[in-house]
């Protein structure tokens, strides 16, 4: 069984730390878990590991965040993975800093990399682990507050909030996204 793992951020030192780019945090912290790197590949960061008798492919797309369908289309086709063992792991403003949830649908809600996903592969039909970011900025100001860094107090909740949602992606992996959902949506 293999399985594609795709944290979305946007590349670059600039956006290192950035709420938009929680998808690329969690996949780095995924990696280090297993001991394995991340090396350039077309069009994304790539790596892979084993666990319980499952290939996990795990991609930081390299295409900045609005582009990362192209990407994620491209490694799913490549390593012949089946939609239903895609997970794409991205930032959520509608949920409070925090908040995990997972999806095996819907919409992109106003989020730019999954709405390229969704025109890549054409409709809706994906896992979608969400990380909540919350909204705390002015109208006219969301973009500033996601590309902008966590507040200390934020980055300092960071580490047990990435581990669970590691726990989430290896729980997606091994019992599949409806007992994952069921055992961890908040």
């Amino acid at each position: 069984m293999k399985y594609l793992i795709a944290g979305l951020g946007n590349i670059g030192a600039e956006y290192e730390l950035t709420r938009h780019n929680i998808g690329f945090l969690v996949a780095d912290q995924l990696a280090d878990q297993f001991k394995v790197d991340f090396a350039p590949a077309r069009l994304a960061d790539k790596c892979e590991f084993k666990y319980k008798g499952r290939a996990i492919h795990v991609i930081k797309p390299t295409t900045y965040m609005n582009l990362s369908g192209k990407a994620v289309a491209y490694w799913l086709q490549a390593l012949n993975i089946p939609r239903e063992n895609l997970l794409v792991i991205v930032d959520e403003i509608a949920l409070p800093f925090g908040t995990l949830r997972m999806r095996t649908k819907g919409s992109a809600g106003g989020h730019n990399g999954l709405k390229n996903i969704e025109q890549i592969l054409g409709d809706q039909n994906y896992s979608r682990l969400r990380f909540g970011i919350g909204a705390e900025f002015n109208r006219g100001q969301q973009v500033d507050y996601v590309l902008g860094n966590f507040s200390q107090e934020q980055f300092d909740e960071l580490p047990p909030l990435i581990d669970r949602a590691k726990e989430m992606i290896l729980s997606f992996c091994t019992i599949g996204p409806d007992k994952t959902m069921t055992q961890f949506n908040q």
